[in-house]
């Protein structure tokens, strides 16, 4: 009685619509995993490019900028930190300076012509001067964050695109059970197979998010070490040529 109702409603589900769209697509579950595993292959690759990539310029851009640091401090002229700076270029921190020093000299350079209010033109200099530091210290932030937005995708979306590939993998390893056959010795290594892209799925997303967040960690010390930069800055412009 059990054995013939079990039998007739398996010939009930084998009838269904869902079952017969399975059935069709399983020529293409094969593709569609091994597609899947060759996009998690290669976002992988490029989050290990990215991570190496970032970490030499992270690493020379702290280098230099403790470099320009020691320079910047240790001199009396900013005619001669701004040639040092020349060689200094990987540093955020030099090129802010470069930046202010360029609209310091236009500063220099007004009031040398005597033009207007003096203390007026060394207010609107200042301002100037300002928005100079302001907008290379944005520019700097963006260089140094490019590329890591990637590792954020990469270890969010990873995962999901692995699972994808493991479940049209286990669909695969069902559609092909015969009758009979409905073993785990069977059944076995479709579904191994399939766990496959969810291991590479994540053997691309846990480096990536470790990544991501170890470069923002530092993207973020050296962008406070430039807004600090121009502080100082600003107050010794200020020093100088508002007396």
């Amino acid at each position: 009685m059990l054995d013939a109702l079990t039998m007739s409603l398996a010939g009930q589900t084998s009838g269904s619509f869902m079952i017969r769209l399975v059935k069709w697509l399983n020529p293409l579950f094969e593709p569609v995993v091994l597609v899947t595993l060759f996009i998690l292959l290669a976002m992988s690759a490029a989050c290990w490019g990215i991570i190496y990539y970032k970490w030499r310029f992270l690493k020379r851009a702290h280098d230099q900028s403790i470099e320009f640091l020691e320079v910047f401090w240790g001199s009396k002229r900013l005619d001669a930190i701004y040639q040092a700076s020349e060689q200094l270029k990987k540093s955020p921190i030099s090129q802010v300076f470069r930046a202010g020093y360029i609209e310091l000299s236009k500063l220099k350079k007004t009031q040398a012509e005597g033009a207007g209010e003096v203390m007026a033109d060394a207010m609107g200099g200042i301002e100037n001067v300002k928005r100079s530091l302001r907008r290379t210290s944005l520019s700097e932030l963006t260089t140094m964050e490019s590329l890591v937005p990637f590792l954020a995708t990469t270890s969010s979306a990873a995962p999901f695109i692995g699972l994808f590939g493991t479940v049209v993998g286990i669909m695969k390893a069902f559609v092909e059970i015969r009758p009979g056959t409905a073993t785990l010795e069977a059944v076995g290594p479709g579904i191994s197979h399939a766990l496959i892209a969810t291991a590479v799925g994540l053997f691309a997303a846990i480096p990536a998010v470790m990544a991501y967040n170890y470069f923002v960690r530092r993207v973020k010390v050296l962008y406070n070490e430039m807004d600090t930069f121009s502080s100082d800055f600003l107050n010794i412009v200020k020093r100088h040529f508002l007396k």
